[in-house]
């Protein structure tokens, strides 16, 4: 991976004298690893859900980068958002004899029994950005403020259409806009904290008339987008476009919670004949992820904003987590009350994330590495 990881736990880990060895995780393939290799430094097992995405390849990369330079082996899997593939990936990896497990679930709901399967074998698990669901063998878990993402996501709607300034301030705009909620993938328990923090920001605006929904669809399962999909989101977004606005009125916002979802809405929005820009008419749309086609789009005055969540420092921690797990101690967490999995409170650590408007990528993305300038420019990392 071209963008170099720093681990802060590396050092206290080498200090306890873990035996360094080489990695042969395979994105996408068996990752397999020989028996007497795992049982030098420890395995661990990184069950990712996809690589139709950007976000989680690069995800995927840096824990399996980070794990490797503490020292560790690390079975990197990618389950082609295929719920089955991802429960038989992680039996596997339990009688490979992985000693800790870090999974992005598909389904946060569906790994019951492959969480039993580690619990028997005192195997610890690390939810990571996605909770698992409906089982008490969840030990740790790595993510964002997901609440605040959604408060962001809203904060950059109202800024888009004029209701806010960038410092919070109250803007110029008197509205009233019409605007269109989009939502997350219901089986996964981040969608709803962004969803709850989007819309906990929007209703007062709603309450008073500033912002219609026209559609009246404001509630999670209407506004959901199965398996976060751009075409799925596209295809609602084109019959919604029929349905509420072939009067002649007009949409100005989008409330879109993922960089996928918002390209999907505006090529419908543009297919419409909105835009092509937002100076051109393009109505405001969020994002989240800080995709590098994305990053282009709001560049390029197309998407307005999206939300950056630096998955370096994501995978830092995952990282800090499982080597205080392999040592035989208990993970900071910063937050103990906020993430009910419906059978316990997991303890977890909440990392912080940024607005990303077209006057600063310079500072939030290309300065702190993420991105070069070229790869704005071409929308395409390198």
């Amino acid at each position: 991976m071209r963008r170099k990881i720093f681990v802060a736990a590396v050092g206290a880990v080498m200090a306890l004298g873990l035996a360094a060895c080489s990695g042969s995780g395979a994105g996408g393939g068996s990752g397999s690893t020989g028996d007497a290799t795992a049982e030098e430094g420890g395995l661990i097992g990184v069950a990712m859900p996809t690589q139709t995405s950007e976000r989680w390849i690069n995800d995927g990369e840096a824990v399996k980068e980070g794990l490797e330079k503490a020292g560790y082996t690390v079975d990197l899997e990618y389950a082609g958002d295929d719920i089955p593939t991802q429960q038989q990936q992680i039996d596997q990896m339990i009688t490979k004899g992985a000693k800790l497990l870090i999974v992005a679930s598909i389904d946060g709901t569906a790994l019951a029994n492959q969480l039993q399967s580690a619990a028997d074998k005192g195997i610890k698990v690390i939810a990571y950005d996605r909770l698992i669901r409906d089982s008490a063998n969840v030990d740790f878990y790595v993510t964002f403020d997901n609440y605040k993402v959604g408060v962001q996501q809203a904060t950059s709607l109202l800024v888009g259409l004029g209701l806010l300034n960038a410092d919070g301030s109250a803007g110029t705009a008197t509205g009233p806009f019409n605007i269109e909620l989009f939502a997350g993938s219901l089986d996964d328990n981040n969608a709803k904290f962004f969803f709850d923090g989007a819309i906990d920001t929007l209703q007062p605006y709603i309450d008073e008339g500033t912002l219609v929904v026209k559609s009246g669809q404001t509630s999670i399962e209407q506004a959901a987008t199965l398996r976060w999909l751009q075409e799925t989101a596209q295809k609602r977004m084109e019959d919604l476009l029929t349905s509420t606005y072939s009067s002649g009125d007009k949409l100005q916002g989008v409330l879109s919670p993922y960089d996928g979802i918002s390209r999907g809405i505006i090529t419908a929005l543009q297919n419409a004949g909105y835009g092509p820009t937002i100076t051109d008419g393009l109505p405001i749309v969020t994002g989240q992820d800080a995709e590098i086609a994305s990053v282009k789009l709001i560049n390029d005055d197309v998407q307005f904003a999206t939300i950056f969540k630096d998955t370096r420092k994501l995978a830092d921690q995952a990282v800090i987590s499982a080597s205080a797990f392999m040592a035989g101690e208990t993970p900071e967490a910063n937050d103990t009350e906020a993430y009910d999995n419906g059978v316990k409170v997991v303890p977890s650590f909440l990392l912080q994330s940024d607005i990303v408007y077209k006057d600063n990528i310079q500072s939030l993305l290309i300065d702190s590495g993420y991105y070069t300038e070229a790869e704005v420019q071409a929308g395409q990392a390198g």
